[in-house]
């Protein structure tokens, strides 16, 4: 029995991680090793928190809940995980995850093979191959999928091993504040833990297609699995970022996200490493949009009852992801910091309340905390981005605001109040 458990969450565990990796991701840590030099263990340790970390939390809370983001989030209310869902669909779908991958195609792949392409061009000649097959599902995509990663992982892991034998430079002293802190909100960017809740349905269906039926059971062959996943995602992660550390002393040198991948390739490996991580990177990705605008177009379809068809739907979708993948991966990201800094406190919150169990006393209480940490995270946000110093001045009164996490206080004050002091009918 123990073999079979064993075999099991190794096949789901690398099911996990091809979830999980994503060839968008690989901008992040190379360019965060940049940013703190000899400071990469905190921000190693902070980035995989929330990359890797918290989306396992997320499978596991999914599973307690009954197997979907929007039945953990109906404690709160009902509109209010239908509303939630809608907006972690459109963040993982068309407002910046798809867009993010036809934006890093261009920059990452399609640019290095023909240094003439036009991005608009490009964006359309992209989206319209995604549609086409979006609109005509087969199964050479998810083949190709499943032949790409494992080539794209033996690149990467290439790439690593070279680069931490033979340093492509020297790693800085550089004087930088709040490191972990920093590293943890960066993970968000990697936005796993929201794709984990929404997809946790998929994975929780597949421990159940190995026998595994009972809470007990299935929790423990997800975090064997996660443990599996997160090994793996470990040493890509922290390799790449310590190859970014190694680039940290080119002070005179100023690299954009996707630029800094490319250069420590042709690093390594010269022009051929760049031109064959480019190749596995435009084709990954294009996978990767595949899949997230089939995904959700048929939430869409069903949310609507079927009354706007698949097909519609999925135009409409491609259509503002195109829009949206007019910017550049570095304005997307910029343009994703602000709602991510919504989105993740609430999945946090919920994600942390739901493994509690039975210790919530009531699901008032998860009302409460919820809306205290949508509140102040709203609030932070709106003040920052529309420059409200009135609002920003009274929120630095919170405990961690400085660091991005004063709702993090008074979200576990409102719960302690609200779920032993408050009578409240289950």
């Amino acid at each position: 029995m123990k073999s079979k458990q064993f075999k099991d969450a190794l096949v789901i565990g690398f099911a996990l991680f091809a979830m999980f990796f994503g060839a968008g991701n690989l901008i992040f840590p190379p360019f965060l090793g940049n940013t703190v030099g000899d400071q990469v263990i905190p921000a190693l340790l902070g980035f995989l928190i929330t990359g890797i970390g918290l989306p396992l939390l997320g499978i596991l809370a999914c599973s307690r809940a009954g197997g979907s983001f929007e039945v953990m989030a109906s404690r709160v209310s009902k509109p209010f995980a239908t509303v939630a869902t809608i907006i972690l669909i459109l963040a993982i779908g068309p407002i910046i995850a798809i867009p993010r991958t036809a934006s890093t195609t261009f920059e990452l792949g399609i640019v290095t093979l023909l240094p003439n392409a036009t991005q608009w061009l490009t964006t359309i000649i992209y989206f319209a191959i995604a549609l086409f097959f979006v609109l005509k599902p087969t199964r050479i995509v998810d083949a190709i999928g499943k032949v790409l990663t494992p080539i794209l992982l033996f690149v990467l892991i290439a790439i690593i091993t070279k680069g931490m034998l033979f340093p492509i430079g020297e790693v800085a002293t550089l004087d930088v504040s709040q490191v972990f802190t920093t590293s943890f909100k960066e993970g968000y960017q990697t936005m796993d833990a929201i794709a984990a809740v929404i997809f946790a349905t998929i994975i929780i269906s597949s421990v159940h297609d190995k026998g595994y039926k009972d809470h007990k059971s299935v929790s423990k062959i997800i975090l064997m699995s996660g443990l599996i996943a997160i090994g793996g995602l470990a040493i890509i992660y922290g390799g790449l970022m310590m190859l970014g550390a190694q680039t940290s002393s080119l002070v005179d040198v100023s690299f954009t996200r996707t630029q800094l991948v490319m250069y420590i390739a042709k690093a390594v490996f010269g022009s051929l490493g760049t031109i064959f991580l480019s190749i596995c990177t435009t084709v990954a990705c294009l996978t990767t949009a595949i899949a997230l605008l089939t995904a959700s177009a048929e939430f869409f379809t069903k949310l609507f009852k079927g009354k706007i068809p698949y097909a519609v739907n999925a135009i409409i979708l491609t259509v503002i992801s195109l829009f949206m993948a007019t910017n550049d991966v570095d304005q997307i990201v910029a343009l994703a910091g602000p709602a991510l800094d919504i989105i993740y406190p609430i999945v946090i919150v919920l994600i942390i309340l739901t493994l509690l169990g039975k210790m919530v006393k009531h699901d008032f209480a998860v009302a409460m905390t919820v809306y205290v940490t949508l509140a102040i995270s709203l609030l932070t946000t709106i003040g920052s981005f529309m420059n409200l110093t009135a609002v920003t001045s009274a929120l630095n009164y919170l405990p961690l605001q400085s660091s991005g996490f004063g709702w993090l206080l008074p979200a576990v004050i409102t719960f302690i109040i609200v779920n032993y002091f408050v009578k409240h009918k289950a």
